[in-house]
């Protein structure tokens, strides 16, 4: 009697609703639950394992295997039951505290989960919530997915658990926390004076919560009652930033101003909308300062953070590196064979073009691969380390620019991973921000750290480099770049902004894309750029038009 009191309870419990059949599934995955939870005490546990390994279920889930799964899962998640919905995932140890937490840290009530129609085993759903605390409560809406997997060991259907089912935002280790913030609002001001809201230049969402996270405590504001992503490890690992989802009570902000300019602020979010997965940065060389940012991928600051491998736009620190040793020299003549096999990999030119009797300023401006890999054997394997460190402050980690970023990571490496990273593959990983840096060091003639907010703002230590070029590394370098921006593969992009201007351009293979990430770094009087699309193609198509537009304005 016992057991059927309790079915009959469950039955009494309002579903999820999925492609308008859950009612019955969800009734008959509660009897199967409450079966398995409930009446199997009495069972022969060795019996029941030998039945176990002789059933494990294989083979693509079914859509009736994926409704019930993800409708177990919902509908008890959805009436707050966390160890039911964790136990319907293949991890229940890692989600029960985040589901748990869903009510009692994230203090979300009235929470109703609609599922739509399943994409295979991937059934998305919206998720509408009140967020209430202390006698505040405001409303909540966005959209998250689950997928349904088979569990190893049985085989039976479960949600594949990870953080971001409960929140896209989430990464693993994450929680969700509503209370009075942790740090007070900052009000952000570009160069000017003009307050810097994500609403108005929506690629600034990640920056401004930087922004916060750095300086809330100290740039004189009071804390207001919010739910907030706080970050576990992982996340801080990669460097991001807690982030406010929904504010139930403004606190008073203090004031940070940064070097963005509006006006180029606002033209880089229009280029950078043009593309898909689209990045940029826009420094001044003289100095530093950060102008513009932008990423047409407003969840992640790709610019300032990603790691990307650069492509041929590295060639501009390997160009310097090979100068400096004698290796090289703009008018002289180079070889660019068609291949060249160095490490026992074969390395290509695009379609395996050759230049013959042709000069290193030639093969630079062309971007021709077999051009600087033919020099690797007469390179030491941290060559290429230490110039990108002791003259472009580059992968070092010691870059303080206000907010989160990444400086760069130019490894140690040998044989065929060396060669690769002076054409800017191997373990070569940059940014925009990282790039623009470059072609601003050429330009200024000595590296400068970019930074967002001045460094008197909380007397910070800004980033050097060891040394600086030989006048007459630069000078060559300079007419390289030149060169390049008027005759090779960015004259294009490049057209009509000379003469005082340099660039390269550079697309970057990556397994699983059908097109490499195309990439661009130039400089035109006292502005440096640099910019990627993601799987867009040549960088003097993708990228190029997007610095080349910012590099004009500002001049």
């Amino acid at each position: 009697m016992g057991k059927r009191r309790r079915v009959a309870e469950r039955r009494k419990t309002r579903p999820a609703v999925l492609g308008g059949m859950l009612a019955v599934v969800v009734g008959g995955a509660g009897v199967g639950l409450y079966a398995l939870y409930d009446g199997g005490a009495a069972a022969d546990e060795g019996t029941a394992a030998a039945a176990a390994r002789a059933n494990v279920k294989t083979g693509p889930l079914t859509a009736a295997e994926v409704r019930t799964a993800a409708t177990r899962f919902l509908t008890a998640w959805q009436h707050g039951k966390a160890a039911e919905a964790a136990a319907a995932t293949d991890d229940p140890a890692a989600a029960a505290p985040l589901l748990t937490g869903y009510a009692k840290d994230a203090h979300l009530e009235g929470v109703t989960l609609t599922p739509k129609a399943a994409k295979g085993g991937t059934v998305p759903f919206d998720v509408r919530a009140t967020v209430a605390y202390k006698g505040v409560s405001k409303p909540l809406a966005y959209g998250s997915s689950l997928t349904v997997v088979r569990r190893p060991g049985d085989g039976e259907p479960r949600v594949d658990w990870h953080a971001a089912v409960v929140h896209p935002d989430l990464r693993d280790g994450d929680r969700l926390v509503t209370g009075a913030s942790g740090t007070p609002p900052v009000r952000a001001l570009d160069r000017d004076g003009g307050e810097l809201t994500a609403a108005r230049y929506p690629s600034l969402g990640t920056v401004l919560d930087g922004l916060r996270e750095k300086y809330g405590k100290t740039a004189g504001g009071q804390a207001g009652i919010e739910l907030r992503v706080v970050r576990g490890a992982e996340s801080k690992a990669a460097k991001l930033s807690d982030k406010t989802l929904a504010e139930l009570s403004e606190g008073t902000p203090g004031t940070v101003r940064t070097t963005l300019s509006p006006a180029l602020q606002a033209a880089a979010e229009r280029q950078v909308d043009k593309r898909a997965k689209a990045s940029v940065v826009v420094l001044r060389p003289s100095t530093g300062e950060i102008l513009a940012v932008a990423n047409s991928g407003h969840g992640f600051n790709t610019a300032f953070q990603g790691s990307l491998a650069p492509g041929s736009t590295m060639k501009v620190i390997t160009a310097s590196l090979l100068i400096d040793k004698g290796l090289a020299s703009a008018d002289k003549r180079h070889p660019c064979p068609k291949t060249f096999t160095y490490g026992g990999w074969k390395f290509h030119n695009d379609d395996d073009f050759e230049i013959k009797d042709g000069t290193f300023k030639a093969s630079f401006a062309r971007s021709c691969n077999t051009a600087f890999i033919s020099q690797a054997k007469k390179l030491d394997n941290d060559d290429l380390t230490r110039q990108a460190q002791q003259v472009f402050g580059l992968s070092m980690n010691n870059w303080a620019i206000g907010v989160p970023s990444v400086d760069g990571s130019v490894p140690v490496q040998s044989a065929a991973q060396m060669a690769a990273e002076l054409i800017g593959q191997g373990g070569v990983r940059m940014n925009p921000l990282n790039m623009a840096s470059v072609a601003a060091t050429v330009k200024a003639g000595s590296f400068h750290q970019p930074y967002l907010v001045a460094p008197s703002v909380d007397h910070r230590t800004l980033a050097t480099a060891a040394r600086t070029l030989s006048p007459k590394t630069l000078s060559q370098l300079r007419e390289l770049m030149r060169y390049t921006a008027a005759s090779g593969t960015a004259a294009e992009a490049m057209a009509g902004l000379g003469p005082d201007y340099g660039a390269k351009t550079g697309s970057a293979e990556v397994d699983g894309q059908k097109k490499p990430n195309g990439w661009f770094t130039a400089y035109r009087g006292d502005l440096a750029a640099a910019g990627v699309v993601q799987a867009g193609g040549h960088g003097g198509d993708t990228a190029g038009p997007i610095v080349a537009s910012l590099l004009k304005l500002g001049g």
